[in-house]
């Protein structure tokens, strides 16, 4: 069976934790900032997991993990 290629772009994008659970950058924390609050701006800057259903799709697109 030959190796499988990861798909670096999800690489890139998502780290996994201990425990084999994925998580995800959130988006819109880039630019753009002055009409955001406070809270949101925070909150935007911490990652968020991955719901169920990406799961599989992301597995397939990281054969080995991260």
């Amino acid at each position: 069976m030959p190796k499988l290629k990861t798909r670096k772009c999800a690489a890139k994008r998502l780290k996994m934790t201990g425990t084999g659970k994925f998580r995800h950058f959130r988006v819109g924390a880039r630019h753009i900032l002055t009409k955001k609050s406070p809270k949101r701006k925070r909150r935007l800057g911490k990652d968020a997991p991955i719901s169920k259903a990406e799961t599989r799709r992301i597995k397939v697109a990281l054969p080995y993990g991260l």
